[in-house]
C-alpha cells in the first residue's frame, strides 16, 4: 500500500545509559527492584482516551434508563433509537472533521434538508433510485466544496461562510418545493432506511460503517494526520509541507457529503421530502462532537467520540419520551453536558500547560 495512504507505525530507539569503564562487557544481571516503586494502574482514560468521559455518561444513562423503564431494552425501542441516532451520528462525524481543523460548519442542517427534498423530487419525477441518491448526495458535496472555497480562497471566517450557506440552502429548498412536502416516493426507496439486515436496522449499519471509515482515515492515514496538524497550528503545518488549503477544503467537502447522505436517508426514513427537515441539526451535531470529547479549538477528538456523543443525546431524548419527562428539561440537561465537557477540556488544557 502506498506510504502516502497507509500510516505505518514508527520504530523507536531506546537509549540505555551504561556505567563507565567497559562495564557493559561483564555479565548482565537483572536490575534489583527498587523499594517503594509502584506500577501505574491503567484507567479508562488511558484505554479510551478523550472518549472515556462520554462512554461513562453513556453507560450511566443506559443503566439508569434500564432500571427506570421496562420498555427501554425492548427490541422495538432499541430499533427506533438506532434509527434516530444514526442520522445524527453521520452528520456529527462529518462535523467533527471540520472541528478538528478549528473550523465550524453551520450549514449541515440546511444542506441535509435540501439534499433530502431534492432526492424526493427526482424520485417523484420518475428518475431511478440510484441516480437520485447520487444526485442528492452530490448536492451536499457541491455545497461543501463552496464552503471550503469560501474559507480558503475568499478567506471568510468559517462561522460566517457556513452561516451564509445555511440561509442559502434553506432558501433554495423552500423555493424549489414551494414549502410543500414532497410525497409519493417509491416503496423501494423507503426500505433503504426502514429495512433491516439480520434484525439490525440498515441505518445503524450505515452509520457504523461511516464512523469506522472516518476512524480509519483519522488514525491510519497521512490525510488524517494532516487534519490534526492543520487544527493544531496551520502555519507550522504549512511550513512542514502540509497542503493546508487542500486539507481544509477536503474536510468541508466531506462534511457536506455526509450531510447530503443524511438528507437522503432521512427522506427514505420519512418516506417524503420535507423542506424544513434538518432545522437545528447543525447545533445537535456540534453538541455531539463536544460531548464526545472534541475541542472547538481544533486537533482534539475522534470519530468514535462524535458518534458516542450522538448516542448520548439520542438515549437522553429516548429516555425522556419513555418516562414522559418534559422536553425542556432534556434541553437543559444537554446544555449542562456541553458546559461540563468544555469545562473539563479547558481544565485539562490548563493542567497540561502548567505541567509542560
Amino acid at each position: 500500500m502506498p506510504k502516502l495512504i497507509w500510516r505505518e507505525p514508527i520504530e523507536t530507539t531506546t537509549i540505555v545509559s551504561r556505567p563507565p569503564g567497559g562495564a557493559e562487557a561483564g555479565p548482565k544481571t537483572a536490575p534489583e527492584p527498587t523499594i517503594g516503586t509502584r506500577r501505574r494502574v491503567l484507567t479508562l482514560g488511558d484505554i479510551a482516551g478523550r472518549e472515556s468521559g462520554g462512554l461513562v455518561v453513556l453507560l450511566v444513562a443506559v443503566g439508569a434508563l434500564t432500571l427506570a423503564s421496562d420498555e427501554f431494552l425492548t427490541a422495538n425501542n432499541l430499533a427506533n433509537l438506532a434509527r434516530q441516532v444514526a442520522i445524527f451520528g453521520i452528520i456529527a462525524v462529518g462535523q467533527l472533521l471540520v472541528i478538528l481543523t478549528a473550523g465550524i460548519d453551520l450549514s449541515v442542517g440546511s444542506v441535509l434538508g435540501l439534499a433530502g427534498a431534492s432526492t424526493a423530487q427526482l424520485l417523484v419525477a420518475g428518475l431511478p433510485i440510484l441516480p437520485s441518491i447520487l444526485l442528492g448526495v452530490g448536492i451536499g458535496t457541491g455545497l461543501g466544496l463552496v464552503n471550503g472555497l469560501l474559507v480558503t480562497r475568499a478567506l471568510l471566517p468559517p462561522f460566517i461562510a457556513t452561516l451564509g450557506m445555511l440561509g442559502i440552502a434553506r432558501g433554495m429548498v423552500l423555493l424549489s418545493t414551494d414549502a410543500q412536502t414532497i410525497q409519493g416516493v417509491p416503496e423501494a426507496f423507503q426500505i433503504i432506511a426502514n429495512g433491516t439486515i439480520l434484525g439490525i436496522p440498515n441505518l445503524l449499519i450505515i452509520a457504523v460503517a461511516v464512523t469506522a471509515a472516518m476512524w480509519f482515515v483519522l488514525s491510519r492515514t497521512v490525510f488524517g494526520r494532516y487534519i490534526y496538524a492543520v487544527g493544531s497550528n496551520p502555519e507550522s503545518a504549512r511550513l512542514a509541507g502540509v497542503p493546508v488549503r487542500l486539507v481544509t477544503i477536503s474536510v468541508y467537502v466531506i462534511s457536506g457529503t455526509l450531510a447530503g447522505l443524511g438528507g437522503v436517508l432521512l427522506a427514505s426514513r420519512l418516506g417524503a421530502g420535507i423542506p424544513t427537515a434538518g432545522t437545528g441539526f447543525e447545533l445537535s451535531a456540534i453538541a455531539a462532537c463536544v460531548i464526545g470529547g472534541a475541542s472547538l479549538f481544533g486537533a482534539k477528538g475522534s470519530a468514535i467520540g462524535a458518534f458516542t456523543g450522538a448516542l448520548i443525546m439520542g438515549v437522553l431524548n429516548n429516555g425522556g419520551n419513555l418516562l414522559a419527562i418534559n422536553a425542556f428539561y432534556l434541553q437543559i440537561a444537554i446544555g449542562v453536558l456541553i458546559l461540563v465537557a468544555v469545562g473539563f477540556d479547558q481544565l485539562n488544557t490548563r493542567r497540561s500547560s502548567a505541567g509542560g
